[in-house]
């Protein structure tokens, strides 16, 4: 795949929700992307909540958006002129390797002062390192950094909102 796939975490999705400029100009440059960004189960869970104009916008969002292997969810891959390719890292499931080296990656990263390990964002930095060529968008860049100098993937950067 020729572009990075675009990996948002929970800070992403709330730049989006509260209309922050930056964050919404980013959304829409990624619409024409092939492959969706990525919003995993669990940094949808960290940011949802039931008040009207925040399903609203998420749910406006996520029609640009992919949930890897929700069944609801739109596909990661965008439809061409050949038909739909399929994202290898999206339709596999996670595996006990990956669980363990999500926690041996919490163990070891070098967070910044007062930071707790977050195996949501580990998981994210994981999903961006098995995709190979990624970004990730985060209001949090110095703990994604922390993450990524522990799994080392080769192509993986990393825009703050």
């Amino acid at each position: 795949m020729s572009a990075r796939v675009p990996v948002y975490d929970s800070g992403m999705l709330t730049a989006l929700a509260d209309g922050k400029a930056k964050a919404a100009a980013l959304h829409d440059g990624l619409c024409a992307a092939p492959h969706r960004a990525l919003v995993l189960g669990p940094v949808l869970a960290q940011v949802w909540r039931s008040r009207p104009a925040l399903v609203h916008t998420m749910s406006t969002v996520l029609e640009d958006c992919t949930v890897p292997q929700a069944r609801t969810s739109e596909p990661p891959m965008r439809a061409t002129d050949v038909g739909r390719p399929e994202c290898l890292a999206c339709a596999t499931g996670r595996d006990l390797a990956d669980w363990r080296r999500i926690g041996t990656t919490l163990g070891q990263a070098a967070l910044p002062a007062k930071k707790r390990p977050d195996a949501v964002d580990a998981w994210v930095v994981l999903a961006a390192a098995r995709h190979g060529s990624a970004v990730i968008f985060t209001s949090d860049p110095d703990d994604i950094h922390a993450y990524l100098e522990v799994l080392a993937p080769p192509d993986v950067h990393v825009v703050a909102v």
